[in-house]
């Protein structure tokens, strides 16, 4: 909801027992419907008439809203009544009743069906009395920040926008890293991951992307070791400087968007590889999703047309014909030692460029 207060100061936000009330101008109807669309931890929401808490003005909005679903094809309907204010001079019960005969005799077209109806008039009597139906299913999930912040490792790819989304939709802030390899990588591919940090931020409020220089790492890596080994060792790097990044701004867990198997780099002994020198908890909540489910989340969140433009991450450029399939943690950190990559680590992390994305 912060969303709605901070850009737009005509609208207002009230706040009663079970619900939350946005009044808005018609003209800032489509922007409130599309912030409520992308914003986690609400069940579902509904345009409403208010009206006078009157027996005569709640029925008068019913029969409004029943020739409006008549109008929109609607054959059958049912009414349902709450009325928390318990002064008011009838039961829900016989507002029930009373307003579903007025609104069957203006529209003659609709009958009533309890059990399966097409759509449902709500009359709530609270302070005011509202009238809707009709309304639109929230995402669902947890408030985001109820459940902490994590770090995610974003790239320009097609799942990390989605781990981060999921992650959301349990509750956890997020803030991104992304690593870049210019000239290796273009500024057009680390423009696409901005641009999908503030599609994910459209959901999760606010991300700060940081945005680390690892061409002189991943050069390191291609002089010294073995390619076969150059995957590997490279999401080492990438792991320890997220796990560095996330201890600075206090993000309780690294998030990435590994489905197990899906690449070399993402078998069970690769990733217990990447992981082993860090100790945050790294989680993945696409780990055992296949390519198709994630590609439709991709699309459902907006996020897939801006992923698969044509610009390469720093992980794609280098990989090897043959890479290893199943690493051993003891080798690959005997590797990774004598590469002596904690001082360009430090160097990336001095100088990273730090980008506060928001769609709003």
């Amino acid at each position: 909801m912060r969303k709605l207060r901070t850009n737009e100061t005509n609208i207002k936000l009230k706040t009663t027992d079970g619900r939350y009330f946005v009044e808005a101008p018609d003209e800032k109807s489509d922007f409130v419907e599309n912030v409520l669309s992308r914003l986690i931890g609400i069940s579902g929401w509904a345009k409403t008439s208010i009206c006078e808490k009157t027996q005569e003005a709640v029925i008068a909005a019913c029969v409004e809203e029943g020739k409006k679903l008549a109008d929109m094809g609607i054959k059958t309907f049912k009414i349902e009544a709450r009325r928390t204010d318990k002064s008011f001079p009838l039961t829900s019960y016989e507002l029930c009743c009373l307003a579903g005969d007025a609104v069957r005799n203006a529209a003659s077209h609709l009958s009533v069906n309890i059990n399966q109806p097409q759509d449902t008039i709500r009359i709530e009597i609270r302070e005011k009395a509202y009238v809707y139906s009709g309304g639109q299913k929230g995402l669902g999930g947890l408030p985001v920040g109820s459940a902490g912040r994590g770090l995610l490792l974003l790239s320009g790819g097609i799942d990390s926008p989605v781990a981060g989304f999921l992650m959301s939709s349990r509750g956890m802030g997020i803030d991104a890293v992304h690593f870049h390899s210019y000239p290796y990588t273009s500024q057009e591919a680390k423009e696409k991951t901005i641009r999908l940090a503030r599609i994910i931020s459209s959901y999760c409020m606010d991300i700060r992307l940081y945005i680390l220089n690892f061409t002189k790492i991943q050069m390191q890596i291609k002089e010294r070791a073995d390619s076969s080994w150059a995957v590997v060792l490279l999401r080492m790097a990438m792991m320890e400087a997220a796990e560095k990044t996330a201890a600075k701004i206090k993000s309780k867990c690294l998030i990435t968007g590994e489905s197990l198997s899906q690449v070399a780099s993402q078998t069970i002994e690769n990733l217990s590889c990447t992981q082993s020198r860090i100790k945050l908890p790294v989680l993945r909540p696409l780990i055992g999703l296949d390519k198709h489910s994630i590609i439709t989340e991709a699309k459902n969140i907006g996020t897939y047309d801006v992923s698969i433009q044509p610009y390469e991450d720093c992980c794609t450029l280098f990989t090897p014909k043959h890479p290893v399939l199943h690493g051993n943690a003891e080798q690959a950190n005997a590797i990774y030692e004598s590469l002596e990559l904690q001082p360009l680590i430090d160097e990336a992390l001095h100088s990273c460029e730090i980008v506060k994305c928001s769609e709003y």
